[in-house]
C-alpha cells in the first residue's frame, strides 16, 4: 500500500473541491486511485464538521468553485454575444 503525505492529499482534495477536477483526471495525473482520492475527500469533509478552520477553508473552496463556474458561463455568453453582434453588424452594412 502506498503512503501519501498529508500535503499531497490536501492538494488533490483542493483541486477537486476548488477547481472541480474529476476523480478520474486526478487519479490519472497523480497516480492515486479514484477510491483513495474519494476517501481523502470524505475524510476532509468529516474533519470540516469538527474543526472550524477546516470548515472555513472548505466553504472558501466551494465558493471559489461556484464563482469559477459562474465566470466560465459568463465568458461563454460574452463570446456568443460578440459573435452575434459581429454577425448583425455585417447584416446592417
Amino acid at each position: 500500500m502506498t503512503h501519501y503525505e498529508e500535503e499531497f492529499k490536501k492538494k488533490v482534495v483542493r483541486l477537486h473541491l476548488e477547481e472541480g477536477r474529476t476523480l478520474k483526471s486526478l487519479a490519472d495525473e497523480y497516480g492515486a486511485s479514484k477510491a483513495a482520492i474519494s476517501k481523502w475527500i470524505r475524510t476532509y469533509r468529516e474533519e470540516c464538521q469538527i474543526n472550524p478552520n477546516n470548515k472555513n477553508e472548505y466553504d472558501y473552496m466551494k465558493e471559489n468553485l461556484k464563482l469559477r463556474k459562474q465566470l466560465e458561463e459568463t465568458e461563454k455568453e460574452n463570446r456568443f454575444l460578440k459573435k452575434a453582434a459581429a454577425f448583425f453588424a455585417k447584416e446592417i452594412e
